[in-house]
């Protein structure tokens, strides 16, 4: 992801907790994803194993994009520092979203750092 689409989705991210369309930290992120509340999910890329690992299956189960951001960056743009794992709530803001990225992979012929089809 570069650096400026990070700084949008992390505007981004600001605008949906606000919003309440957030759901922050793991447990709540893959309960969830469990629960087809989530239509697409972030990862700080510098998170341990094991919670990439409990995040990336649930996600590629249950078909929900997952998406690496920049170390500290998903923490800052919620107000809370630490903070490793968020997913966005189904909904219009999720698919504002989802057209944000896949626009950005479109134009640099990437792939997500972090995404459910991944093995």
């Amino acid at each position: 992801m570069t650096e400026e689409t990070a700084s949008k989705v992390a505007g981004f991210l600001g605008l949906c907790t606000r919003a309440g369309q957030l759901i922050s930290g793991q447990e709540a992120c893959v309960g969830a994803i469990r629960g087809g509340q989530a239509s697409l999910a972030f990862l700080d890329e510098g998170a341990s194993e094991n919670t990439r690992k409990r995040l990336k299956d649930a996600c590629r189960s249950h078909n929900v994009p997952l998406y690496g951001m920049p170390p500290g960056r998903i923490g800052r743009a919620v107000g809370k520092d630490g903070r490793m794992a968020v997913c966005i709530a189904s909904g219009s803001m999720a698919q504002r979203l989802v057209e944000l990225l896949q626009a950005e992979i479109s134009m640099n012929q990437e792939s997500p750092v972090l995404h459910p089809t991944e093995k």
